[in-house]
């Protein structure tokens, strides 16, 4: 049976959705900025802000980092399968953020944050909230420090080198993600959206995100490399097996040599 290979660089990987990334986020702007400076007279220029806007829901941008984030779920999943049958003591926060980053990608297709913010307004009273007028960052910043505290003695436990990478991804996804909505949410409160700066404040926003999943993807890739070395998902049909799929290092791709279990 021809043997067939799919092999993934990833450097190459990690290149090719930075590029990605900057490409949006400069069509982002480069829409934003025709649109305004016809305003929004054109239908043409007018669709395409409303197409590569990165502070608008369900366009290429959205898209995209629901994409990265769905990839960095499966890569989780993978880990995940192969330190279960290691029996490794934290496989169980593997499943955990393998889990949270499907969620996550989920939310980025139907913005189920956004959805908090009125019901949180009226718990807070309506008013004046200036930083916290994006009122969900309230209970999203409650739940992150509950998941620092989680993963803490795992982070910890991690090669340095990953260590350091997970440090930096979140703190740049953080960064954008709820540091960047403090500071929309009060402008937002007294000037609206239809201005200059809130436009650059959600597109850094949105940069820092998707570079700081794109960083995540790196460091996941990286580690699975230097513990894992070769991965292979290898499909094979017995009359009497019911596992159809099988995640593993084998001594050889061929079939119809059973794999080699972790």
């Amino acid at each position: 049976m021809l043997n067939s290979k799919l092999l993934l660089n990833s450097a190459s990987i990690v290149r090719t959705l930075a590029i990605m990334a900057s490409v949006l986020i400069l069509l982002s702007l480069a829409s934003v900025v025709a649109d305004d400076l016809t305003g929004h007279n054109f239908m043409i220029l007018h669709k395409l802000d409303k197409l590569f806007y990165v502070d608008f829901e369900m366009n290429v941008p959205s898209f995209f980092s629901a994409l990265i984030l769905l990839f960095a779920s499966v890569i989780l999943t993978i880990i995940t399968v192969l330190k279960r049958r290691q029996k490794d003591l934290y496989s169980i926060y593997w499943t955990v953020l393998s889990i949270g980053f499907l969620f996550m990608t989920f939310d980025e297709l139907v913005s189920v944050h956004e959805r908090m913010i009125e019901p949180m307004r009226e718990i807070l009273g309506g008013g004046q909230l200036g930083i916290f007028y994006f009122a969900w960052v309230i209970p999203m910043g409650v739940l992150v420090f509950l998941l620092a505290i989680f993963f803490f003695r795992f982070w910890w436990d991690l090669p340095l080198k990953t260590k350091i990478y997970f440090a930096v991804a979140a703190t740049i996804y953080l960064g954008g993600a709820v540091g960047f909505e403090l500071i929309e949410s009060k402008h937002c409160e007294i000037y609206g959206k239809e201005n200059p700066f809130y436009i650059f404040l959600t597109t850094t926003e949105e940069t820092f995100e998707m570079f700081g999943v794109i960083i995540f993807i790196k460091a996941l890739l990286e580690y699975a490399t230097a513990q894992f070395g070769e991965v292979q998902l290898q499909l094979y049909n017995f009359p009497h097996e019911t596992d159809l799929f099988d995640f593993g290092r084998y001594k050889s791709p061929n079939l119809p040599q059973k794999p080699r279990k972790i």
